[in-house]
């Protein structure tokens, strides 16, 4: 896609001018799965994030990357991760043309802040070009985390008595940053990335938070499972039949089954096996595991709702995109870090590390295949909410057009009557994704030639509603027909074998130009952020 077919629906042309400017507000989940939100079918108590839903849209095939550091790359940038190779978990040179969303914005009049989980190997302020940021390098408590930045600078560790939490802290700085915004550039519009450490491992929460959920998930994962996906079909979410559990189908680095009880003892379940196979031990210690997951999405809907209401005293409510997001699916991962585990300390306590485990994360993206770092629709597909009363009039209605994070950005440069050519350097690359700001008006609005995905070796790609995906560097290729299939349960590969040859091919050109262009340009001169 040239530059000049960028703008060739511009929200521009959509959207009737106003003398108020639009803000940006893009919140971002941790681990948060398909159906896991009340508004996507789910059993967890979101009120806020339904309410935005009830008032905005719900887009049904919105896609992440599968992984953490690559889906925040793709967020900030506008391109792919394999385009910029700017976060922590992509190898490759990073390039010295890779622009960030402030640095689009800002040229526009923006001021831009960020508070959250970062996982991109420079500094926010430094290099990315946000005015504020409280930055978590270290997720691996929530209670204690081991390496905070404000504005670039380390932070001193927080204090047991100080009862800091991650979900609460975020917030916190973001009310702040926007009371700064409001007491002293109030005539500006703002672009605010608030991205969240929850709900992901170790699962880590309030006890008043636990307790709300302390016999919600009895039943198990089984029924949950099946609840979700009722639910879903009656909202007009999906079309597709239940994928069924795959117990022979967990992370590669999980920690063995052996090792696993010496860890969290016996009630820990290494797979996704049927609930009625479960022992009454572990079904105690799962339904429990599933309170805490349940626990941390409530608490980070709450800390969204004090944001929100900031927002509101602004008097800006009404003149601010919310987009809604999650990094990838829910984790399938099993593993003991960071602080390690105590067994005797209380569920979700600070020196606990549970983690959520493919029970209950098969639970949580209803009704897909698979997991986090998978790029089947259970690792990639993202709950999707856009919430702006001046340009969203459809209220309460769903989208069903294919989204990816790498559109995040230019419908943003869109909306604010931007030109993203305009910041980058002579032989950049055009931004890769394609603004949706056109569906606001009318569903289906927007096309692409293929959306591609590839994370930990797994490999995807989309055109229209055909998908080819295979898991790991030696999975077969399979083919779906998503328009009827997104439970991807009939593989038509063997049916089809010239079109699997030519995705096949469209991947790896993909691929190879990405990586092409990447490590051709002069290599980026900054110094990255020091990792633990």
């Amino acid at each position: 896609m040239n530059r000049r077919d960028f703008l060739s629906l511009s929200a521009a042309a959509a959207f009737a001018p106003s003398k108020r400017r639009t803000n940006f507000l893009v919140i971002l989940a941790d681990d948060m799965g398909f159906s896991d939100a009340g508004c996507y079918g789910g059993d967890i108590d979101t009120p806020n994030l339904d309410r935005l839903a009830s008032s905005g849209l719900r887009f049904t095939q919105g896609y992440s990357t599968a992984r953490c550091g690559p889906s925040r790359s793709c967020l900030l940038t506008g391109q792919y991760a394999q385009q910029t190779a700017c976060d922590v978990m992509t190898p490759g040179n990073i390039p010295a043309w890779t622009r960030y969303a402030p640095q689009h914005l800002r040229p526009l009049g923006y001021r831009a802040y960020h508070s959250g989980k970062w996982h991109i190997r420079f500094r926010p302020l430094a290099t990315a070009g946000f005015h504020h940021s409280y930055t978590l390098q270290n997720e691996l408590n929530h209670f204690d985390p081991k390496r905070r930045l404000l504005d670039d600078q380390l932070m001193p560790q927080p204090k047991p008595e100080d009862g800091y939490y991650s979900t609460i802290a975020i917030a916190d700085y973001a009310v702040r940053f926007l009371e700064d915004h409001q007491k002293n550039y109030s005539s500006d519009p703002f672009y605010f990335y608030l991205a969240f450490t929850s709900p992901h491992f170790p699962l880590h929460a309030l006890q008043q938070d636990i307790d709300r959920y302390k016999d919600r998930f009895a039943e198990g994962w089984d029924a949950t499972r099946q609840r979700h996906h009722q639910r879903m079909k009656q909202m007009g979410l999906i079309n597709c039949g239940l994928a069924p559990l795959e117990p022979g189908i967990w992370p590669p680095w999980n920690t063995k089954p052996e090792d696993q009880l010496t860890g969290y003892g016996p009630g820990e379940v290494h797979n996704a096996i049927p609930w009625s196979s479960l022992t009454r031990e572990q079904k105690e210690f799962q339904r429990t595991k599933m309170a805490i997951h349940a626990a941390m999405i409530t608490r980070m809907d709450t800390e969204i709702g004090r944001v929100v209401d900031q927002v509101k005293r602004m008097n800006a409510f009404d003149d601010t995109l919310i987009l809604f997001l999650s990094d990838n699916g829910a984790s399938a991962e099993i593993m003991i870090r960071g602080d390690g585990h105590d067994r005797s300390a209380p569920p979700g306590s600070g020196r606990t590390h549970l983690c959520l485990g493919p029970g209950w994360s098969s639970a949580s993206n209803s009704p897909f295949r698979l997991h986090k770092s998978w790029v089947h629709e259970g690792g990639i597909a993202s709950p999707w909410i856009a919430h702006w009363p001046r340009g969203i009039s459809e209220k309460g209605k769903l989208r069903h057009n294919p989204c990816h994070f790498i559109d995040v950005v230019p419908t943003m440069i869109d909306i604010a009557g931007g030109n993203p050519a305009s910041v980058m350097p002579d032989g950049a690359p055009p931004l890769t994704g394609r603004s949706f700001a056109p569906d606001f008006k009318r569903d289906r609005s927007t096309s692409r030639d293929f959306l591609y995905f590839h994370h930990n070796r797994n490999r995807a790609i989309r055109q229209g509603d055909w998908k080819l995906v295979a898991a790991g560097a030696n999975g077969p290729w399979e083919l779906y027909n998503l328009a009827t299939d997104r439970c991807e349960q009939s593989n038509l590969a063997a049916a089809d074998p010239q079109r699997v040859q030519s995705m096949a091919a469209r991947w790896q050109a993909a691929e190879d130009s990405f990586v092409k262009t990447r490590e051709s340009a002069p290599p980026t001169q900054e110094q990255p952020i020091r990792r633990n």
